[in-house]
């Protein structure tokens, strides 16, 4: 399988509180919750809802997928692919999962992953789970990164991409602007960049 992340994230980065309810994320005295309520229009919706109902199964991090059990018992397209699919969740702390289909990785979460990509199938999907993203980028376990891109600067809240980390290339392979101006931007990573010498 392909391993594919999608992210709603603001302009300068911030990924935290994107959800429907402006408590949704405190952690660290973030303010500004629910950002992407509202953003996009109905053909970023509709490409959102296709994305999730071509996965083959999901991978989340703990707290992205407590987040999403409110879904379970959602009669809506995302809900119905979310409880209908099988989910992993990485996770050393959670050991009784709830949710049908749902199996925790424990141990060499490199191999585990790796293993999951090695079955058939179409796409690994990876929602959120921001600290996973990274971690999985770092091990170069990406092979598609969809970032939709709100037209918002936050200020404050957890970035997707630390302000120190690991650099790497990126081939566009798909962008498009809705009518709200959110952009969604289709990479594939490309080893490290190029940089200019002396």
């Amino acid at each position: 399988m392909k391993l594919t992340t999608m992210t709603q994230i603001t302009v300068d980065g911030v990924t935290q509180g994107n959800g429907g309810a402006s408590d949704e994320d405190r952690r660290n005295g973030f303010e500004r919750g629910g950002w992407a309520l509202g953003a996009g229009d109905d053909e970023t919706r509709t490409f959102i809802t296709r994305t999730y109902q071509r996965a083959d199964a999901f991978l989340f991090g703990r707290r992205t997928y407590e987040l999403f059990t409110s879904w379970e018992s959602s009669a809506h397209p995302i809900g119905v692919a979310l409880t209908e699919t099988p989910k992993y969740v990485a996770s050393t702390t959670l050991t009784a999962p709830r949710w049908k289909g749902t199996t925790v990785l424990r141990g060499d979460l490199a191999a585990a992953v790796s293993e999951l990509k090695a079955r058939p199938g179409g796409e690994l999907q990876v929602h959120g789970s921001g600290t996973l993203v990274r971690w999985l980028l770092e091990n170069d376990l990406v092979d598609e990164m969809i970032l939709i891109v709100v037209p918002v600067i936050l200020g404050q809240g957890a970035r997707l991409f630390p302000e120190n980390g690991p650099d790497l290339a990126l081939d566009l392979a798909e962008s498009r602007v809705d009518t709200k101006g959110v952009t969604i931007q289709v990479h594939r990573p490309a080893g490290r960049p190029r940089y200019a010498t002396a």
